[in-house]
């Protein structure tokens, strides 16, 4: 009997520890809560559009077309970070577009808002006054950007250093986020480390 009871509570003990697992798993993130947004095996929580992205190494290789890796998800209020490398020895070009609710149909990207990641204008947004800066990067190497969104405000920081703070942003409160392929133009690019930390 004792037996018995003892079977039957390690059995009711696995089944609630299953069921806390998968509650934890499908829980929203917590306001605040700095959350990966790659998992370095796959592009879960991403749809890949008009171009080819693949997994390679535990990175996001950006490998062919115009188009975009965006985010399943829109967000108001961030902290967007993410480090990445291009392949291109020379004149590459891509961006990361943030806080737009659409792409027009017979485009490959949205009109704005883009972090610039081509070659002399790595950081900085167009159409946003003061958002530029210079001598920060690291040619034919990682680079690391914080990108800090509320409101009308955003402030970027590379590799650990303030670069610029603006205010002006206009359009959607909310929006994607998303990867910019610009192969044939601005050549394969990489991207790891990709966090996200939605504020109130």
């Amino acid at each position: 009997m004792k037996k018995n009871l003892f079977v039957s509570f390690l059995l009711c003990l696995g089944v609630l520890t299953t069921s806390l697992m998968a509650a934890d798993k499908t829980a929203a993130p917590v306001a605040g809560q700095r959350v990966a947004l790659f998992d370095g095996k796959s592009l879960e929580g991403w749809d890949v559009l008009k171009c080819e992205a693949v997994v390679e190494n535990g990175v996001i290789l950006l490998r062919g077309g115009n188009g975009m890796v965006q985010s399943k998800k829109k967000y108001g209020d961030f902290i967007f970070e993410f480090d990445w490398k291009t392949l291109k020895e020379d004149k590459w070009d891509r961006g990361v577009y943030f806080r737009y609710d659409s792409i027009p149909e017979n485009k490959a990207w949205p009109k704005q808002y883009q972090v610039n990641m081509r070659k002399g204008q790595e950081g900085d947004v167009g159409g946003l006054t003061g958002a530029s800066s210079k001598g920060l990067l690291k040619d034919g190497d990682w680079n690391s950007f914080k990108l800090t969104v509320r409101g009308t405000a955003a402030e970027m920081e590379i590799n650990g250093k303030p670069a610029w703070k603006a205010d002006g942003l206009q359009g959607p409160k909310e929006g994607f986020i998303g990867l910019q392929a610009e192969i044939p133009g601005g050549g394969q690019c990489l991207f790891r480390n990709i966090y996200i930390t939605e504020l109130k």
